[in-house]
């Protein structure tokens, strides 16, 4: 006798609904990745140009210069500003992306317990039914023995 689960089809399709979701926060992750790096690099490229600007005022430069390096400067901090908004909404896309992927994994895990019982009490019928078998044949034994 072969164990045949009747919502097996269930439990596919719920294992590949997680992996799904695995994947989906995976790429949500890389994308937060990427923002972090971005926006480590706007951090970078304003510690260069403060330097570069303590670096020119030690020396005689034009004020038309400098309003150019403190125009660009205002320009950086605008970009970070909004890389930090960025870093924010990733961050927020990683946090669904979990409670989503927590969500199937919990559902995963429903259908498989489920098919784990029917296992279970497949196995309980078989194994009874062979129990029965074996009570039977020693019953007919014993009669056969006994007349």
């Amino acid at each position: 006798m072969n164990f045949r689960y009747s919502f097996q089809q269930i439990v596919n399709l719920k294992n590949n609904e997680r992996t799904q979701a695995e994947w989906i926060l995976s790429e949500a992750m890389g994308q937060l990745r990427t923002e972090e790096t971005n926006l480590s690099g706007l951090f970078e490229q304003k510690e260069n140009l403060q330097n570069e600007m303590a670096d020119e005022s030690s020396h005689s430069v034009s004020i038309s210069k400098m309003m150019m390096m403190q125009s660009y400067m205002n320009h950086v901090d605008q970009q970070i500003a909004r890389k930090h908004q960025d870093v924010q909404q990733a961050q927020h896309i990683v946090h669904k992306k979990r409670e989503h992927l927590s969500e199937r994994m919990v559902d995963e895990k429903v259908w498989s317990k489920a098919r784990e019982k029917a296992f279970n009490q497949f196995q309980a019928f078989v194994a009874k039914k062979e129990q029965d078998t074996l009570d039977e044949m020693a019953t007919n034994r014993f009669k056969r023995l006994t007349y």
